[in-house]
């Protein structure tokens, strides 16, 4: 290996001064810069000396001194996003090999990092669960064309089956654009060898999964075209008619998730919470149909997320006059009772 740990390197694009951390494997390094620590490929670096020779100031004639001016400062040469690409945003998992007892090349660890080949910088929220179990969690910013470090995961952790999920949203809100966008990666360790096994044929760094090409479109909610004449008649139906038809609502819903799904142990904590909320805004509806004074909504203790959740929901809504969270005899504090004010 050309390099080893504690190397000082100089980073070719940007002429930036450096040191080596960790060797990831024989073509990544993890690089040090200004505190700032990313990898790089062993082609982008070299070590200093030369550079440092070469751009020495040449000396100056005798009795003449050299001014600098503002407006011949040298300017770092930026590189426009918009010339480059757009391929979309992936997840990068970068093998740390290490050498077995016979001399084979073994996978230790997986580093995992979020690449944004895009032009746009986007806002994460990241789950990584195993079977169904959130193990870890983080939110951030990747900026256009930028990486971001996720965390690592040993090799040996794949058996348990992991997701990956990511809520995105764009660091600049474009009415035009969706509020968020889901997507996940679940890998099952015989699809990970299979990966493995392509990149050391093609001599490739890491395994690469693309979560999406472009963000996404806010959806226009289609609104059926209506006749006069069935306008007309829908004239003459009356509130509490319309009301006899619709599901009687309920003072109390219980959103524990063994009460929503038979099937709720195969589901990630991401899942499980979408059920929930969906759930919760089913019955909201209703009780609002039908003109409730106002309900209970149970949705336990446990971390809280949930809860939190549906208040940020309550805050939103105009029917809400107000709502508490306190000690009740039947659900001590893991329920939130409402109550309505209509006009």
């Amino acid at each position: 290996m050309k390099y080893q740990v504690g190397d000082e390197v100089i980073i070719l694009q940007t002429k930036e001064e450096g040191k080596v951390i960790e060797i990831i494997n024989n073509k990544m390094l993890m690089v040090e810069v200004r505190g700032v620590r990313f990898p790089a490929y062993t082609d982008q670096v070299d070590f200093p000396y030369y550079h440092r020779f070469t751009n020495k100031q040449t000396t100056q004639k005798k009795g003449t001194a050299r001014k600098t001016y503002i407006d011949i400062i040298p300017q770092e040469k930026k590189t426009s996003s918009q010339q480059q690409n757009e391929e979309g945003v992936w997840l990068s998992m970068i093998p740390k090999f290490s050498m077995d007892e016979f001399g084979d090349d073994i996978v230790e660890l997986f580093k995992l990092y979020l690449i944004n080949k895009n032009h746009s910088g986007y806002k994460f929220i990241y789950y990584q669960d195993f079977f169904g179990k959130q193990e870890f969690e983080l939110k951030g910013e990747v900026l256009a064309h930028r990486d971001f470090y996720l965390h690592d995961i040993p090799f040996s952790d794949f058996n348990d089956n992991p997701s990956f999920s990511f809520e995105f949203s764009l660091v600049t809100p474009d009415k035009k654009m969706a509020e968020y966008f889901e997507t996940s990666v679940k890998l099952k360790p015989k699809q990970l060898f299979q990966r493995i096994e392509e990149i050391k044929e093609k001599n490739e760094p890491s395994v690469m999964f693309r979560l999406f090409e472009k963000y996404p479109e806010k959806k226009e909610e289609e609104k059926p075209e209506l006749s006069p004449n069935l306008l007309q008649r829908n004239k003459i139906y009356k509130a509490e008619k319309i009301r006899e038809h619709l599901m009687p609502a309920r003072s109390v819903v219980d959103l524990h998730i063994e009460k929503l799904s038979n099937e709720w142990q195969h589901l990630s904590n991401f899942e499980i919470m979408t059920l929930q909320l969906k759930e919760f805004e089913k019955w909201y509806d209703l009780a609002i149909a039908h003109r409730l004074p106002g309900f209970i909504v149970v949705h336990g203790v446990g971390s809280g997320k949930l809860k939190d959740e549906i208040h940020e929901i309550l805050k939103t809504k105009n029917e809400v006059k107000t709502f508490v969270n306190q000690y009740h005899p039947s659900f001590g504090y893991g329920a939130t009772e409402i109550f309505f004010q209509y006009k």
